[in-house]
């Protein structure tokens, strides 16, 4: 069943039409923005990876893939989770040199996530991978990029007022990030739950970037799962902004400095998974035939409900829902795409 709550007197800023049109505008200029302020170009990615490959995005580990045979060909398709590993193989094959990078529209099938006002069973992504130096492998330039991905969005959300002037009653985004690392965050508020830390300290400052997620804290649990192949625990994070909406943080990018072959064989142990150094993608990072990265996703439904005001992702994007959903939203008029 989900989770769907409309919160009181909630109404749309924008028309249903108006709302098409601001998803086009503010797509094509964070994309803009983005690619302009991070070196990346643009390439095609593909909906499904074969099983074999080891490329497909396992997230927490749990989630059951969408699979299916094609005629003709021998390997089981799977949509994509995400992904994260197969763009940095593609960087190589593109032959891209440091400093530059690309990104793609990625569209996936989490078929087990739990319905809410910010979870669907579709993800629309801005997928970006960029190859870095040794010396980059830091967390100074994992802010910097962090930095440029927020002035980015703030220039998108200002451009939007322009043309939308409903729209002027939102916040502004705050331009400066708050960096903390996760076992500041536990060390902060100790009784709360990892969501419940993302609330209260999104609440008071507004954008948090939350570094190193997926190793496990002094209290024995991670701030949240990640999987041990593609980003390296200490040099990650979540970027998250206040949804003045649903009076909640709102993660808008999971994003970080890629595993080089000895993170990845410190984290493949930790995490119990040591049967993945066979796999094609795994023997070549781990017998260091990938450029360095670093790269992440960046929510475009999530985006566009910050930047246009919506209480639910289903406004902005179309989908299947829950019974639940469904109800909630035609009570409170809701339109769902």
């Amino acid at each position: 069943m989900g989770h769907t709550v409309i919160p009181q007197g909630y109404h749309s800023l924008l028309s249903l039409y108006e709302t098409q049109k601001g998803i086009s505008l503010l797509r094509r200029l964070f994309e803009d923005q983005l690619a302009g302020s991070l070196h990346l170009h643009r390439v095609s990615a593909p909906l499904y990876v074969a099983a074999g490959s080891g490329l497909n995005d396992d997230l927490s580990g749990v989630e059951r893939p969408v699979a299916f045979d094609i005629n003709q060909v021998e390997d089981v398709a799977q949509v994509v989770h995400s992904l994260a590993k197969w763009k940095r193989l593609a960087l190589k094959r593109y032959q891209f040199h440091p400093g530059e990078g690309l990104y793609t529209d990625m569209n996936a099938i989490r078929r087990d996530e739990e319905l809410d006002n910010l979870h669907s069973a579709y993800v629309d992504q801005w997928d970006w991978e960029k190859i870095i130096t040794p010396e980059q492998r830091n967390v100074e330039y994992l802010k910097e990029t962090v930095n440029a991905i927020v002035k980015a969005l703030v220039n998108t959300q200002t451009f939007l007022h322009s043309v939308f002037p409903a729209l002027c009653v939102l916040p502004q985004l705050p331009e400066q990030v708050t960096f903390i690392t996760s076992q500041e965050l536990e060390d902060l508020y100790p009784e709360y739950s990892d969501k419940q830390r993302e609330n209260a300290i999104v609440e008071k400052h507004g954008a948090v970037f939350i570094i190193g997620i997926g190793g496990k804290l002094r209290s024995g649990k991670p701030h949240d799962k990640r999987a041990p192949d593609y980003d390296d625990w200490s040099l990650n994070g979540d970027i998250l902004f206040w949804d003045s909406i649903n009076k909640q943080a709102i993660e808008l990018s999971s994003m970080g400095i890629r595993v080089d072959p000895a993170a990845l064989d410190r984290q493949l142990t930790l995490a119990g998974c040591d049967d993945r150094r066979k796999l094609p993608f795994h023997k070549m990072l781990l017998d260091d035939q990938l450029p360095l990265t670093m790269g992440g996703g960046i929510g475009q439904s999530r985006v566009s409900m910050l930047l246009l005001g919506k209480c639910h992702v289903g406004e902005v994007q179309s989908s299947l829902w829950d019974p639940q959903t469904i109800r909630a939203c035609e009570e409170a008029g809701v339109i769902l795409l």
